[in-house]
């Protein structure tokens, strides 16, 4: 890392056919925000990059399912996701967008160039295509039956009911999503990058010479490589996207994969053009060997930022390769895979709504979960507990108590610090490790421990104070008293400093508070940030405690998602071998009142009923109870029950008969019943 002066940092661009959610922002933005505020706090020369993914097949299927424009479509989520990432004090030096004028001549240069330079191979395959809508269709336009679970409405991508990865090819009966016709198979002709040409040298510079890379990246890049690589293409038939600029494209786009990552490319361009005195020329953060590119993306990126990018870059000839892909793992929500098409999701603009001023409390927690190196979890109690516990009872407690007591004891002047103890300086020596600590970690990704770090030295400062307790000192020892508090003014300088990059919001109300005119990286761990005499601000709460009541609205909010993803998702058995109203007259089905109703011992399952069935009452057992925890509550209760079943003996009891019910998409089972009371006994038929 010495060896480079300057970093280009980019982080994954947001697809705009929706808000971004939590999953995007613990796996991507946090991350990569963090570090170049880190960077920037060193006084590295860095660059920070992103941008709305604007292109591409599930932009056009909400505009048609909307009845608007592809346009009118990314318009309304580039601005949603803008001002969600500046909410969250996300310091991009610029968020563009793919549909820019600059971006639409850069990836056709860039591609122009790797076509004129023979870097692509054309071939032609059959696609289907809709003769109604007189177009090819992408695979999300194809809809069937799932060749797996046979559940109707599959994609030719993916069954969502049971989560399959299909081909158009795979679908039983496809039918166009755009007419409802069946489609027909056609040649179609595209350019492709042949990555297999690539191979060789991607499998020395991946597993050769960056073996630093992270586990979970350097094993899905061995994994692909090990498999072999296979040509790709780089367009496709579409009427949303870039034009393909050669002869003989029309109606060709380029695909959105080989679209989206030029945008960190024409998004630079376009932030250097606007700010040449700060920035310089474009070309120094991508095409000068001493800049270090670092991209940031969640794990489904690797493939595209660690093969098929660098593969592009290299095939152009005049771009740096990425020095590192610190991507992380995916992050689930309440023990379940966070799903936008399902609206399980915290969606980052709700968020803000919600819980406004506590832009933090989340940014704390995701990066406390942060899912490195595996799946992680976020569940609302956990987030209540890290808010509650840990920001207000040791950050927060610890700064206003310094601040207060400095206020009520020397008038909100930093004191002269008196002679030193060992504890003391046993207090001093461990903040000043904090900047080792904190980078050691910072330096190599990881973030969630230097966060951990960081709270380290709010703990320390939050011991110091317990264990000297200078509240109570103050009444004989006031140097003593003075010494404390000097300390802990300037523990409390040090987080300003530390948490810049983690809590930026909550860092600068500290600064402000302390009356700190300068937080640079480089003073981190010393002990004279504050001098003598120095006036600080009053005390504010940096945090508020959470309370039970919103936390359980958001909890009840997914449980209501959950429950009518459930009821959508239901797909009722097939219908049973054909029968006829012979054998159904075989069956006598009546209708009883219940007059007693009970769980049988030692039997999880069962409920006892006792039915006035109109012929002297019957005794039938039901394995309902775990849908009906209260069985007493049933009674009074009219049923329908089969009454010609032969009895038989269940944990000892006599079941005579069986009792009618519907299983609910849930699994939950209920009880069939007439709409209008009857007299016990009356046939069903």
């Amino acid at each position: 890392m010495n060896n480079y002066k300057r970093t280009t940092i980019t982080a994954a661009l947001p697809y705009a056919n929706g808000p971004v959610h939590i999953g995007h922002l613990a796996g991507v933005y946090i991350p990569a925000d963090i570090y170049a505020r880190y960077l920037r706090l060193k006084g590295e020369d860095v660059i920070f990059i992103c941008g709305s993914d604007e292109h591409g097949v599930p932009v056009t299927v909400r505009a048609r399912k909307e009845g608007i424009t592809p346009q009118d479509v990314v318009d309304r989520y580039h601005n949603i996701i803008k001002k969600s990432f500046e909410g969250f004090g996300i310091s991009f030096d610029i968020y563009s967008r793919t549909t820019s004028k600059q971006h639409a001549k850069t990836a056709s240069d860039f591609f122009r160039k790797l076509y004129e330079n023979g870097k692509f191979i054309e071939q032609e395959s059959e696609q289907y295509y809709d003769e109604v809508a007189g177009q090819f269709l992408s695979d999300r336009y194809i809809m069937g039956e799932c060749p797996r679970c046979h559940a109707q409405g599959a994609y030719g991508d993916q069954c969502e009911h049971c989560g399959s990865t299909l081909s158009p090819d795979e679908l039983i009966n496809p039918v166009s999503k755009l007419s409802g016709a069946q489609p027909v198979k056609r040649r179609t002709k595209h350019w492709y990058l042949p990555l297999d040409q690539h191979e060789s040298w991607l499998r020395h510079w991946i597993l050769d010479e960056h073996t630093e890379w992270k586990t979970n990246v350097y094993g899905q890049c061995k994994s692909w490589l090990d498999t072999g690589l296979q040509p790709r293409a780089v367009t496709r038939d579409l009427d949303w996207g870039i034009p393909v600029p050669v002869e003989g494209a029309d109606g060709k786009v380029l695909y959105v994969w080989f679209d989206a990552p030029i945008g960190y490319i024409s998004n630079t361009q376009e932030l250097c053009a606007a700010y040449p005195d700060r920035f310089g020329s474009w070309e120094q953060w991508w095409q000068s060997p001493d800049t270090r590119l670092v991209h940031f993306i969640g794990k489904d990126n690797i493939v595209f930022h660690c093969i098929v990018f660098p593969a592009m870059l290299k095939a152009e000839g005049s771009y740096i390769l990425p020095d590192n892909v610190p991507a992380n793992e995916f992050l689930n929500l309440e023990g379940n895979k966070i799903s936008t098409s399902k609206n399980w999701a915290v969606w980052l603009n709700e968020y803000l709504e919600d819980f406004p001023g506590q832009q933090d409390v989340l940014r704390y927690t995701l990066t406390a979960n942060a899912p490195e190196t595996k799946d992680n979890d976020f569940t609302w109690r956990d987030f209540q507990a890290r808010n509650n516990n840990e920001l207000v009872a040791v950050l927060g407690n610890f700064v206003n108590r310094a601040l207060v007591l400095t206020h009520k004891y020397f008038g909100g002047r930093v004191p002269t610090a008196g002679a030193l103890t060992e504890q003391d300086q046993a207090v001093l020596d461990e903040m000043a490790q904090t900047r080792r600590n904190v980078e050691q970690y910072l330096d190599v990704f990881r973030f969630r421990d230097a966060q951990k770090e960081a709270m380290n030295l709010a703990r320390l400062g939050n011991k110091y104070l317990a264990d000297t307790e200078p509240w109570k000192l103050a009444k004989t020892d006031l140097e003593r008293t003075a010494t404390i508090l000097n300390l802990s003014l300037q523990i409390s300088a040090n987080l300003a400093i530390v948490f810049q990059p983690f809590l930026p919001f909550s860092a600068k109300k500290l600064q402000d508070m302390l009356q700190l005119q300068t937080c640079n990286w480089n003073d981190l761990g010393r002990a004279d940030l504050l001098s003598e005499g120095h006036r600080i601000g009053q005390a504010e709460l940096l945090f508020s405690k959470i309370d039970d009541q919103p936390i359980e609205q958001q909890i009840k909010r997914l449980e209501d998602i959950k429950k009518a993803n459930e009821m959508e998702a239901y797909q009722p058995e097939p219908i049973k071998a054909a029968t006829d109203i012979e054998q159904f007259d075989k069956v006598d089905i009546r209708v009883g009142t219940v007059l007693e109703c009970q769980k049988v011992p030692k039997a999880d399952k069962l409920l006892q009923f006792k039915l006035d069935d109109g012929m002297g009452g019957r005794t039938i057992l039901s394995g309902i109870a775990k849908s009906y925890p209260e069985p007493e509550k049933l009674v009074g209760m009219q049923v329908i029950f089969i009454a010609n079943f032969p009895p038989r003996k269940l944990r000892g009891i006599e079941s005579e008969g069986m009792i009618l019910s519907a299983v609910n998409a849930d699994g939950q089972l209920v009880l069939v019943q007439p709409s209008k009371p009857v007299k016990p006994g009356s046939q069903v038929g």
